[in-house]
């Protein structure tokens, strides 16, 4: 009976559930054998600097560059695998932003070595200059500490453009369901709604860098993808208000000049660019 039982749980066991005579032998070669070892890919040690920009607005000391010296080894393949060995076991202090690991939440947003991505998604083997990775805060933005830049200004830029939906009134609910949409017109969402607000395309951009603070200046390239994704759905009702939103001040939309590093750098592989222009063209024909 016990026979039975074990000879089950092993053709259970096997791969896909396929008895392959090949697979049994080897079994039976290795239980028999006990000097027989699975050989395994061991790790080796790869040293790599990690210079992270320091810096704390509650102190009097000017930023400067540290340097962290971690072994490949000991950590996962993302940058953002790195930070958070020197934050456990090297430095508590170092301070970054994180949450979903994924590229999802947009959170871990930085610049590494030069180009804004997320630090979760990007591989430290993608970014190395020898055996450095310059990992510095969003650029052109306040730093709050170390890596944390202040994102306040960019969220209430994104607040203006009333980035929800507003149906009509009379729009039929299907007895208190969901408004539906044709496959057509939520094809012309795609591309759109997956902006995750990380901001590494509006931090790359030369037009945002100069843009006036406060209510009016250029709104950016996120923040301009998010409008076209609201005009675009079908469902929602006040597309001429936020056309005219936009056309307030002709800043807000015509000071980009299409130089496209936020195309470049998207780490979802949008195209803001493409959406600034189609927000150009709806305003000169409406």
């Amino acid at each position: 009976m016990i026979s039975n039982v074990l000879k089950r749980a092993t053709v259970l066991a096997r791969p896909n559930g396929i008895q392959s005579a090949f697979y049994t032998t080897a079994k039976t070669e290795a239980s028999s054998n006990p000097q027989m070892k699975v050989k395994t890919a061991e790790k080796k040690d790869h040293f790599v600097n990690f210079q992270v920009y320091r810096y704390n607005e509650e102190t009097t000391a000017k930023p400067y560059i540290q340097t962290y010296n971690i072994n490949l080894k000991d950590c996962g393949p993302m940058v953002l695998d790195a930070l958070l060995l020197i934050k456990n076991n090297i430095d508590p202090t170092l301070s970054f932003r994180r949450s979903c690991r994924e590229g999802i939440c947009g959170s871990c947003a930085m610049n590494l070595n030069g180009s804004n991505t997320l630090a979760c998604t990007k591989k430290i083997t993608d970014c190395l200059s020898g055996d450095t990775v310059k990992v510095y805060p969003l650029p052109h933005m306040h730093v709050v500490r170390d890596l944390v830049p202040d994102l306040s200004h960019f969220y209430e830029q994104h607040k203006s453009i009333k980035p929800w939906l507003e149906p009509a009134v009379d729009v039929p609910r299907y007895n208190g369901k969901e408004i539906l949409q044709s496959k057509e017109n939520r094809h012309k969402l795609d591309g759109l709604y997956e902006c995750i607000l990380c901001a590494c395309c509006s931090t790359s951009c030369p037009s945002y860098w100069w843009s006036e603070g406060g209510d009016g200046g250029y709104l950016g390239p996120a923040v301009l993808l998010q409008a076209y994704r609201w005009i675009s759905d079908s469902r929602d009702s006040i597309t001429k208000d936020r056309l005219a939103i936009l056309s307030e001040d002709q800043m807000k939309v015509y000071k980009c000049h299409t130089i496209m590093n936020c195309t470049a750098v998207c780490p979802k592989g949008l195209n803001p660019g493409k959406s600034i222009a189609n927000i150009k063209y709806l305003l000169a024909h409406n």
